[in-house]
């Protein structure tokens, strides 16, 4: 066992060698080998001399500057497509590539990295501090993993003179160090995407000049995330309930960037003012992969809430029928939808997603409903909830009829849901005052 742990820090040793900016960062394999010292210092003894070996054959392969960049190096952008596993990587990624072959560098510089471990991440996340960093990988390693995911593979080698090449590799190096690694993520405005474009405007100041007139449309940042999301409606629903009006602002050509797609377009249309050319030398597609049909799921928003709103149609209208209210559904949906409101409430005043703020989805997720739900099985309601519940019927008929004209673009999906909150309340409204007339 132990044999097959030496094994791996070898492996892992090679590996360093084979990338320079992993030799930089040797905590990893310092922390590895302790670990292993700890579990098993008896053997790790008898092979002392094979630690001694690793230990000095990596820790002497760091360098304070990034070396001098040959002749032939290339500087490349690296785009790969959207996946649908995760939500997360339904917009695709981009990333920075260094690669000279005469000194063995093959380097691809990554913004999208987070740290579970880092102190408070989910109270954090949460919170909307969210705290990304640039790391470095392998780039065989990297593309390999895209890859055999199916997911696109284009890289842009950019036109640049020598000066140029190594202010882009200093500023990397620069920005690897564990003092500088660290960025405040935003969803829309400082992400994985926007930071490549943002590395060549710091390092070359002046030098490029992005021209986004080839974008045609008038997209706000929500109609941008759409795009996206069709084979994930699920996801799209979360960030539409989530997300507040900030997100029906009209992105500018320079905002479209969050997006990998636009990010690689608009290198394609900029300019290297240096050379007085394109900042594109040459565009290679290293991998796309064969469109498939998207498959159909009958787990869709339409469905389950189209379901659901015929089902509680049903309850409703037998409910008139008997004068009495099916109390344990309305329990369930007041309950459910004032909770969603109050974490909207709670994301909007006591966070930093600044995207959350004036979310018109308390619209119909009132926050008050959950109080009302806390109500429901008292033997005697108090009077107000009649009262409630009428407006609360009011409120969805509004709702439902100018839902188009909200300055918030709310999702579709969800208007059974705001028709089930509707017919409980009017029911519920109109069954009291049969009874209990005033």
């Amino acid at each position: 066992m132990l044999a097959n742990k030496i094994e791996s820090v070898c492996d892992f040793a090679d590996h360093l060698s084979q990338n320079y900016f992993l030799r930089i960062d040797l905590f990893y394999l310092r922390a590895k080998i302790l670990l292993m010292v700890n579990r098993y210092s008896l053997m790790v003894k008898r092979r002392s001399w094979l630690l001694t070996l690793v230990l000095s054959a990596t820790f002497n392969l760091g360098f304070s500057q990034y070396p001098k960049l040959g002749s032939d190096a290339q500087i490349s952008i690296l785009t790969f497509g959207p996946g649908q596993e995760e939500l997360y990587s339904a917009f695709g990624h981009s990333g920075i590539r260094i690669y000279d072959s005469l000194q063995n560098i093959d380097d691809f510089f990554n913004y999208g990295v987070f740290d579970f471990n880092q102190p408070h991440f989910y109270l954090n996340f949460a919170r909307g501090y969210l705290y990304y960093m640039v790391d470095v990988y392998s780039y065989p390693l990297f593309r390999d993993y895209y890859m055999e995911h199916n997911r696109f593979v284009h890289e842009q080698i950019i036109n640049l003179n020598q000066d140029q090449k190594q202010k882009i590799a200093d500023y990397l190096f620069w920005n690897v160090q564990p003092q500088n690694k660290s960025y405040r993520y935003d969803y829309f405005y400082n992400n994985c995407a926007t930071k490549v474009r943002d590395v060549f405007e710091a390092a070359l100041k002046g030098e490029v000049l992005f021209d986004s007139t080839f974008i045609k449309t008038n997209y706000t940042i929500r109609n941008l995330t759409d795009l996206y999301l069709s084979q994930q409606p699920w996801g799209d629903l979360g960030i539409d309930i989530c997300l507040g009006l900030p997100m029906d602002k009209k992105a500018s050509t320079y905002e479209y960037m969050f997006l990998p797609d636009y990010i690689e377009r608009s290198f394609d249309h900029a300019t290297n003012k240096i050379l007085g050319s394109s900042l594109v030398k040459e565009k290679i597609v290293t991998f796309e992969p064969e469109k498939g049909k998207t498959p159909f799921h009958w787990f869709h928003p339409w469905i389950v809430f189209g379901t659901a709103f015929i089902i509680v149609s049903f309850i409703t209208w037998r409910d008139w029928q008997r004068k009495k209210i099916s109390k344990w559904l309305d329990a369930i949906l007041f309950f459910v939808t004032g909770a969603i409101g109050i974490l909207l409430l709670l994301l909007w005043t006591m966070t930093d997603h600044n995207a959350a703020a004036k979310n018109f989805n308390l619209l119909w997720a009132v926050p008050t409903h959950f109080v009302v739900a806390l109500t429901l099985f008292r033997k005697q309601k108090p009077k107000w909830v009649t009262k409630y519940f009428m407006l609360t019927a009011i409120l969805c008929a509004l709702l439902l009829g100018g839902w188009y004209l909200l300055p918030q673009a709310l999702n579709v999906f969800l208007i059974p849901v705001v028709g089930i909150i509707l017919l409980r309340a009017l029911v519920n409204f109109l069954v009291a005052n049969v009874i209990f007339p005033t």
